[in-house]
């Protein structure tokens, strides 16, 4: 059944109009019609059955049914700093890291980073990559709804020290996955964007804790190498096994 992300809270019982995307993926997109239901989570856990109650050509209504507690969410508290990359490898990075179970994004301008904007543009950025973790959420049935970070240089990130343990992707460190233990807390992944990150940058991010990790002897692309550690890890310690 359709899965659809309605602001919260919800509640049962609740009757509410239905925000102008919702209303055009149910409605014009999808043709349901007054009495089709449907599914509706606010992102803090759970879903609620629902059910359109009026339609029209521009807005409809839904009433909010019966909650569900079920929980989709992976047992790793997996989170992605990553690197701005151009358009649509950038687009594809969040989604999949969500469909893999991320809980926290962090998008880093670094020295290669060539993905250069004004206050404005960003702020239509971060609109756009909400819009694809939200839809990420409603495809792949999570019911919590990742955390966005707004853009920040990399180094000042590293500085501030908020990232807990984590693990940094270079193609030419010592350690494989195997020398990674299971998470006992809080990981944070940080990938670089097109040209990987500098020596510089990654001296820095050893000197904040991380440990540089390879992922075999071929490199990956800014938009794989996040994704394919990410998909190892639950593998390997998290819901797949």
């Amino acid at each position: 059944m359709t899965r659809i992300h309605l602001p919260g809270p919800l509640a049962e019982g609740l009757v509410l109009d239905l925000p102008d995307a919702a209303f055009r993926h149910l409605v014009p997109v999808l043709r349901l019609r007054e009495g089709d239901r449907f599914i509706a989570f606010d992102g803090r856990g759970g879903e609620y059955a629902a059910e359109l109650v009026g339609v029209g050509k521009r807005a409809a209504r839904a009433r909010i049914g019966a909650h569900d507690p079920v929980s989709r969410e992976s047992p790793l508290d997996l989170r992605l700093a990553q690197c701005v990359s151009k358009g649509e490898r950038m687009d594809y990075t969040l989604q999949k890291a969500v469909e893999l179970g991320v809980t926290r994004i962090t998008p880093l301008l670094a020295e290669r980073s060539v993905v250069r904007l004004d206050e404005l543009r960003w702020t239509k950025k971060l609109d756009h990559w909400r819009g694809v973790i939200v839809s990420a959420c409603e495809q792949s049935g999570r019911t919590r709804i990742p955390e966005l970070d707004p853009p920040q240089p990399l180094n000042a990130w590293l500085a501030a020290g908020v990232h807990g343990s984590g693990v940094v992707l270079d193609p030419a460190a010592a350690n494989g996955l195997s020398a990674l233990p299971a998470p006992a807390g809080a990981l944070t992944l940080l990938a670089g964007a097109e040209g990987g990150l500098s020596a510089g940058e990654l001296a820095a991010a050893t000197r904040a804790g991380f440990i540089g990790l390879r992922l075999g002897p071929r490199v990956l692309r800014t938009e794989t190498a996040a994704v394919a550690l990410l998909a190892a890890l639950q593998a390997r310690y998290g819901d797949w096994v």
